[in-house]
């Protein structure tokens, strides 16, 4: 069987931890972030980890075993 490609939009968007747990970036901060309160700006600074089935998913698309 022939080895699986990597997705290349999902490589441009998350990473994988050392743990294999697949880490992404916050949307919705591009612009128009004066009406977003400060603690709100601050989080959204902050990287997330995918959960889940979905982040086995992400993962699988990262081409992780």
């Amino acid at each position: 069987m022939s080895k699986l490609k990597t997705k290349k939009g999902v490589v441009k968007r998350m990473k994988l931890t050392k743990s294999g747990k697949v880490k992404r970036h916050h949307a919705f901060t591009s612009h128009i972030m004066v009406r977003r309160s400060r603690k709100r700006k601050r989080h959204l600074r902050q990287a997330a980890i995918i959960p889940g089935r979905m982040g086995r998913n992400m993962a699988a698309c990262l081409g992780a075993r």
